[in-house]
């Protein structure tokens, strides 16, 4: 009988993604080991647990198909949302978020965070619109139906509140329009309006902002009431900013101040990126070594398991501990570009792509903001964070990917079975 040949899933990406996990479980366990014993002291168990249902999860969706990718993204899509909506109403907090609404709990016990779900379903059915058109979208009005499957997700995931995850789903939906071929202006002119209402804080800025957009629609020359509507979308953002920053809450408010200037207020909203920059600050070239880091023993790095895991790194690693990490990082987001550059179809190498988009979101804003490059929000940083859902999404990921790469065109390992 002839032996049949089946594709391994990519072993590069795997051995990157475990190098990644064991990193982050180090961390983890590290980020619990402080002068007064805590509960984080035993968090790494359970992030070993879920490592290891994350690589069975990542092995089984390995096994399936592009085609079951395909056949299941509708009823991930929908019973995200039907899962999001419900957590409007019994949805818990946890931890710094104590106060939104992100995790799904029965009688008092959290199981887990539907918005990871949600990101993947997301990003499948992304794919599967952006994948049915016969060519790139060119106007306003072909994105209507991407625009529609992100904005309703994202619109209940704000509801929350959950910010972090609301700016993973706008850099998902930016991402995949410009790999399925939708021209650079065009994706300007869809990000117009948040460009203004950041910039209306300067009247001179916003005002040259506005006289680029003008530029930009009378080059592009799209639709006359889509250049309408985009000028007026502009202006409207631009008038109403005011009246926004108005209706946030002071502690919103705080964070965007702090962003600008921590020192205005070193003991509530600017201590985390405070501590965070003296704890990376601090490691030097070589680190204080692993589990010695002072400002992390001392408790004084806030939610140092989970969003600001990567002071951890820089306090007991040092520079090179971070470049190490951050390596790891960029071989994993090309491995998995190559994964999609690969791919024969529209439909998987627009999920791979998505994927990937995704981790650049939260690799970017997630570093940003501990270095205070960027403002502050609930971030996890992929394979390293603590957190159940988080691990079961970046696996779950790769084990796609993983199933992409196995059926892309090119020249692939295989195994005698």
């Amino acid at each position: 009988m002839t032996p049949v040949r089946r594709r391994l899933a990519d072993p590069t990406l795997v051995a990157i993604a475990l190098a990644l996990s064991l990193f982050g479980i180090a961390m983890v366990y590290s980020a619990g080991q402080t002068d007064v014993p805590t509960a984080v002291a035993k968090v790494y168990r359970q992030q070993i647990v879920w490592f290891v249902l994350g690589l069975t999860v990542a092995y089984a969706i390995s096994r399936a198909s592009v085609r079951f990718l395909d056949w299941v993204t509708v009823p991930a899509y929908a019973s995200s949302l039907v899962l999001l909506f419900l957590l409007l109403f019994i949805g818990a907090g946890a931890g710094t978020a104590a106060s939104t609404k992100s995790w799904l709990a029965i009688g008092g016990v959290r199981l887990g965070q539907p918005s990871e779900l949600a990101k993947i379903a997301v990003v499948l059915m992304l794919a599967r619109l952006l994948a049915s058109r016969k060519t790139a979208p060119k106007s306003l009005i072909d994105l209507w139906q991407p625009a529609l499957a992100v904005f309703v997700p994202w619109v209940l995931i704000m509801r929350q509140p959950d910010l972090g995850t609301g700016i993973v789903f706008v850099g998902i939906f930016f991402a995949m329009l410009f790999w399925a071929g939708a021209s650079w202006q065009l994706l300007v002119l869809v990000a117009s309006p948040v460009v203004s209402l950041v910039l209306a804080f300067s009247t001179g800025l916003w005002g040259a902002w506005f006289l680029v957009l003008i530029a930009l629609v009378l080059w592009y020359k799209p639709y006359l009431l889509e250049g309408v509507v985009v000028v007026l979308a502009n202006v409207v953002t631009g008038v109403v900013a005011p009246i926004l920053w108005d209706r946030l809450n002071p502690y919103q408010q705080k964070r965007l101040l702090v962003f600008l200037d921590p020192s205005t207020d070193p003991q509530a909203s600017g201590y985390h990126v405070i501590q965070s920059q003296v704890a990376i600050g601090s490691g030097g070239w070589l680190g204080k070594g692993f589990t010695q880091g002072s400002q992390k023993r001392l408790a004084f790095l806030p939610a140092q398991h989970t969003d600001f895991i990567f002071p951890v790194v820089g306090e007991e690693l040092g520079f090179l501990g971070v470049t190490i990490a951050l390596a790891l990082f960029l071989f994993l987001l090309l491995r998995s570009v190559r994964i999609a550059a690969r791919s024969a179809d529209p439909f998987p190498s627009l999920v791979a792509f998505g994927l990937v988009s995704a981790w650049f979101v939260h690799i970017v804003v997630n570093i940003g903001m501990t270095l205070n490059l960027l403002p502050i929000t609930g971030i996890p940083l992929p394979f390293f964070s603590y957190g159940g859902s988080f691990m079961l999404m970046c696996w779950l990921s790769v084990g796609m990917l993983g199933r992409i790469s196995s059926e892309g065109r090119g020249p692939a390992d295989t195994l005698v079975i």
